[in-house]
C-alpha cells in the first residue's frame, strides 16, 4: 500500500504539519501524564481507523514503558480493570469529542464534569487540544490512506 501523496514530503503539507506539531507539543508539555496522552491518541486513532496513528503511538507508548496488557485493552477499556479512574475520565472524553458527528449533543456535562474530577485546567485544555490534534492528524492520514506498520518509536524527533 502507497500513500496518495507525499504529504510529509510536500512543501505545503510539512508547513501544515508544523502547525500541527507545535499545537501538539505545546499541549503535550502541560503536565497532562504522558501515558494518558499516548493512551487518548491511540484510542481516537482507533475509531478513526487511522493505523498511522495507532501504530505510532501503541509504539511510542510501549517505548515509554506501558504494559502490554494496557495496550491491548485500550479498545476495550470500559470492561478493562488496568486503567485508574482518571485515565478512564480521558478515554470517556476522547471517545465522545471523537465521535462528536455520532451524538447531536457533543461531550455530555457528565463526561466532562467526570474529566473535570480528575483534571485541572490546564490539563482539561491539553486533554481537548490533544483530542483535537489526533484527529486532525487521523483526518489527514485516513484520506491519505497513509500506509501503518514501519515507524519507529522517536521517529519524529
Amino acid at each position: 500500500m502507497d500513500a496518495r501523496l507525499d504529504f510529509f514530503g510536500n512543501a505545503l503539507g510539512a508547513k501544515v504539519l508544523r502547525h500541527i506539531n507545535s499545537a501538539g507539543k505545546a499541549a503535550s508539555e502541560s503536565g497532562l501524564p504522558h501515558a494518558t496522552q499516548e493512551l487518548v491518541k491511540i484510542r481516537a486513532s482507533q475509531i478513526n481507523g487511522c493505523g498511522f496513528c495507532t501504530d505510532m503511538h501503541t509504539k511510542d507508548a510501549a517505548h515509554a514503558g506501558e504494559t502490554a496488557q494496557r495496550l491491548h485493552l485500550v479498545a476495550a477499556w470500559r470492561e478493562a480493570t488496568v486503567f485508574t479512574e482518571a485515565e478512564r475520565a480521558a478515554l470517556e472524553l476522547a471517545e465522545q469529542g471523537t465521535r462528536i458527528a455520532d451524538a447531536a449533543g457533543g461531550v455530555t456535562d457528565e463526561a466532562w464534569a467526570e474529566a473535570a474530577k480528575h483534571y485541572d485546567e490546564d490539563q482539561l485544555v491539553a486533554l481537548v487540544s490533544l483530542i483535537a490534534v489526533i484527529n486532525t492528524y487521523n483526518r489527514i492520514n485516513v484520506i491519505n490512506q497513509q500506509p501503518a506498520g514501519a515507524y519507529r518509536p522517536g521517529q519524529f524527533g
